[in-house]
């Protein structure tokens, strides 16, 4: 089976994901979510114009500006995510028969994962900004759309809690303690965070639906 990429239809994406292809895996699949974050915070922000928001324009420009960004660097992440795994496999096939190609293998096989682990961290950290974003302007936006604001922080989330998924497997087999012990702390911190910042959002979103 060919590779996904991000330019094929979300219908090629579903059957490819759903195979017993091992790519596009988890990671590809938190990336489309976060993507899917971007999309929302930025159809807010769009909607957020004119007049009656000019007091918020500078504001919402810098979140549909961040939106692009990040957009751009889920896309990135969902490739990332698809060679990391296949870096991965292909470190675990090289040869073992002499010192020199176990050392040469085992050395291989720890910077797969090490870029393993890098990929959904840095997945995590794109949440967390997007998320950001999305509290930023979830007192002020437009009301009309407020309920879309609160879908993209609740796909913010999702991925984020998806990408530490991937994280703490690929962790798991890290020898590294120290590293190990690290990007533990590192990536419990980040969804503290963004847990964080999802509920007081929500907490807004619903305010401003109800009132």
């Amino acid at each position: 089976m060919s590779e996904i990429t991000w330019q094929d239809s979300i219908d090629s994406f579903v059957s490819k994901a759903s195979s017993s292809s091992p790519t596009p895996g988890g990671g590809s699949v938190a990336a489309l979510v976060a993507v899917l974050g971007t999309a929302m915070t930025s159809m807010v922000g769009n909607l957020s114009q004119g007049e009656k928001f000019a007091d918020i324009e500078p504001q919402i420009f810098a979140v549909i500006h961040t939106m692009n960004r990040l957009s751009e660097e889920c896309r990135e992440l969902f490739d990332g995510d698809i060679a990391s795994f296949n870096n991965y496999m292909a470190a675990l096939k090289l040869p073992k028969e002499t010192e020199e190609e176990k050392l040469t293998r085992k050395q291989t096989i720890y910077e797969a994962t090490i870029n393993a682990i890098e990929v959904p961290v840095q997945l995590m950290e794109v949440c967390r900004t997007g998320i950001e974003c999305a509290y930023s302007i979830a007192e002020t936006s437009n009301k009309n759309v407020i309920s879309d604001l609160g879908i993209s922080a609740i796909l913010f989330e999702a991925a984020a809690q998806s990408a530490l998924l991937t994280i703490d497997i690929n962790l798991a087999s890290l020898k590294d303690m120290e590293l190990k012990q690290k990007y533990a702390d590192k990536v419990s911190s980040l969804m503290q965070q963004i847990s964080d910042l999802k509920n007081q959002a929500s907490q807004i979103i619903q305010d401003r639906i109800q009132g």
